[in-house]
């Protein structure tokens, strides 16, 4: 995918994530495309509304519909806690 603004793409590597040392929960993790995670210094954090382009949808099997339908889609609104965790509001 690109990302607004962007001029290589990235390939997302993780779901409701927060960068350490942050309160904000973001949509998406990301790293370069095709290398992968070569720093864990040089990841992308984004919400959905900052792709611009996407180039490839991934695997999506029963285990990852159920995963969307059961978790992502009764999550409401998250927080990083005082402990550094993803939280409920």
């Amino acid at each position: 995918m690109l990302l607004k603004g962007g001029n290589k793409r990235v390939m997302i590597c993780g779901r409701i994530q927060a960068r350490a040392g942050e309160k904000k929960v973001y949509d998406y993790s990301a790293c370069w495309f095709p290398e992968g995670i070569m720093n864990p210094k040089e990841m992308f954090f984004f919400d959905h509304d900052a792709i611009q382009t996407l180039f490839f949808i991934g695997l999506q099997d029963e285990e990852e519909l159920a995963f969307r339908a059961e978790t992502l889609g009764s999550l409401g609104e998250l927080y990083v806690d005082d402990d550094g965790k993803i939280a409920q509001r």
